[in-house]
């Protein structure tokens, strides 16, 4: 496997470990606020970010190639309304898209077609987790002020359950 494409996934798997951290602060932030649907979207959120962390992990040692992690940065955010952590999340996750495509475009300039067979799924996954992101945005300003609309809303989200990727390595 090529250095440069494997320590860029070695990086990523913090990155996402970092999601994961980010979304449960964002989890903290609804439950202090009561809004337990919200709550659980990002929890669920964070889950999903450790499971890509954990995919990356298990596609590296399947290379034969050694996983180095770094600390995790603690998230550095200010929340101040409902609305701040939908903001936010769609910024991130437009952020991890850019990393995935970095390591999209060093994985095709080495000829790595296994890496990008990978990252195809990540490609997509991360499409949907910037429409998610901006259909909670849409929601929230479509019902967030209105108190029956924002009760609506987060019983919709706390409905979500986790489903673990199923991708083969």
């Amino acid at each position: 496997m090529n250095q440069k494409v494997a320590q860029l996934i070695n990086e990523q798997i913090n990155k996402e470990f970092y999601s994961a951290y980010l979304y449960l602060e964002f989890s903290n932030y609804y439950a202090d606020a009561g809004l337990d649907g919200f709550e659980n979207w990002y929890r669920i959120q964070a889950q999903e970010e450790r499971d890509h962390a954990m995919l990356f992990y298990q596609y590296l040692h399947n290379n034969d190639q050694k996983v180095t992690f770094k600390a995790i940065d603690k998230p550095d955010c200010v929340l101040e309304n409902n609305m701040d952590p939908l903001k936010k999340g769609l910024e991130h996750e437009k952020y991890v898209t850019s990393l995935i495509n970095n390591i999209y475009a060093a994985a095709f300039e080495e000829h790595d077609f296994r890496t990008m067979q990978l990252l195809d799924w990540f490609v997509k996954e991360q499409g949907e987790e910037e429409k998610n992101a901006s259909d909670l945005i849409t929601k929230m300003e479509l019902y967030g002020t209105d108190a029956k609309g924002l009760y609506m809303l987060n019983s919709e989200l706390k409905a979500r359950v986790y489903a673990a990727p199923s991708l083969v390595l």
